[in-house]
């Protein structure tokens, strides 16, 4: 049973080669796959951010992950902010502009 003192939330700002390879819609299923809660979405920069809230080591799994990212992207930097857990989300979506 996970406690709530046990949920992190992170913020990540993705750089590379990580829109138009599919980015979003893989961390979409490894996120839910993990039971990892929060979103993904692309920036008018070029760049992905993703806010990945759930258990500690699911959420870290996650982050690992984006660091790889899908088969053609190429990650070249990625950003971590500590946020605070937010109760309200249930899933895990894509958001778009």
């Amino acid at each position: 049973m996970t406690h709530e003192s046990d949920i992190v939330c992170k913020n990540l700002f993705i750089e590379g080669r990580v829109q138009g390879v599919f980015f979003r819609v893989h961390t979409r299923d490894q996120a839910r796959a993990l039971g990892v809660t929060g979103w993904v979405r692309n920036l008018p920069d070029g760049r992905v951010e993703v806010l990945a809230c759930g258990p500690k080591d699911a959420v870290d799994r996650l982050v690992r992950w984006c660091h790889r990212g899908p088969v053609h992207a190429v990650v070249t930097r990625v950003e971590v902010r500590d946020m605070e857990p937010d109760p309200a989300l249930a899933d895990f979506t894509i958001r778009y502009y």
